[in-house]
Formats: structure tokens, C-alpha cells, sequence
């Protein structure tokens, strides 16, 4: 089989995939993030997509962040917050999130339950970018991303 190829099938049990390394969210150790796991379900080079499963451990985290790509997200299991742009909604299993280019996004478990989403992008893509104190402030003037930014403060 192409080394760059997913095998045609994999079995699932309890949120795992057969042949399908379980890994940190980010390598990098700097980036600001709490308990997200993230497993790389197709790598397709021919499509120009990755489609990938992270899972945010209940009152976890991802990084506040914004980037030049596009992603479509589906929630599949569990329940949180997320932020994209400006809007910040409750999120459940089955929503749909869409991510323009350049919104700043962040995704957040509830307490109790682990957040478990899909996430398709495309398979080469730049790097994600972390908001500067003046873009915090900036971001700070919607209400709602305030509550949702130090509810997220709170729990780090």
C-alpha cells in the first residue's frame, strides 16, 4: 500500500481507530492548550484533505488561534462552548462548526464530559497564529468573548 494512502478500512471502539496513533494535540509544549488529543483519521494527498478526531477532556481546551485555512468541523460527541470570530455558541454532538479563514476559534469541553470533534482541513496548510495582547484586548470588546475568554482563563 502508498505509504501516503489510509488503508481502505478501520475498526472503531470507544473513540479510537485501529492503526491510528493517539497523540498530543501540538507538539509544541509553548502553545496554550488543556487536555486535547488528536488522531489523524485520513491523510488523502490525491483529495488535499486530512479529516482528523480531537478530543478535549472534560473542562479541556484548544488553543486560541487563527489561521490562513478553512475548516469544517463536526461535533461527535459530548457537549462545550466554541468561539469563532466573534460569536461564541454552545456546541453538541451532530453541530456543525464552519471556520473561515483568519477567525479567531477555540473549542471547550463542559464539565463532566469530554468534547469529541471531526475536523477536515486541507492536507497542506499554514501554520496556526496565537493572539497578541493588542488582538486580545481587540477581541475583549465583544461581551460575549470576554465571559467565554476568562471562563477559559479560569480553568488553565
Amino acid at each position: 500500500m502508498d505509504q501516503d494512502r489510509s488503508p481502505p478500512f478501520r475498526a472503531f471502539q470507544d473513540y479510537r481507530w485501529e492503526g491510528v496513533a493517539h497523540l498530543p494535540y501540538k507538539e509544541d509544549a509553548t502553545t496554550p492548550f488543556k487536555s486535547v488529543t488528536r488522531q489523524v483519521l485520513f491523510h488523502e494527498p490525491d483529495m488535499g484533505c486530512e479529516l482528523r478526531y480531537f478530543e478535549v477532556s472534560a473542562g479541556g481546551y484548544s488553543t486560541l488561534e487563527q489561521h490562513e485555512h478553512a475548516h469544517a468541523v463536526l461535533i461527535l460527541r459530548g457537549s462545550g462552548d466554541c468561539m469563532v470570530g466573534d460569536d461564541v455558541r454552545p456546541v453538541a454532538t451532530n453541530d456543525l462548526v464552519s471556520i473561515p479563514p483568519w477567525a479567531w476559534h477555540q473549542f471547550r469541553a463542559t464539565l463532566g464530559e469530554p468534547l469529541g470533534f471531526l475536523c477536515m482541513v486541507n492536507a497542506l496548510r499554514d501554520k496556526p497564529r496565537l493572539p497578541t495582547q493588542e488582538q486580545l484586548a481587540e477581541m475583549r470588546r465583544s461581551p460575549a468573548v470576554t465571559a467565554f475568554l476568562d471562563t477559559t482563563e479560569r480553568s488553565a
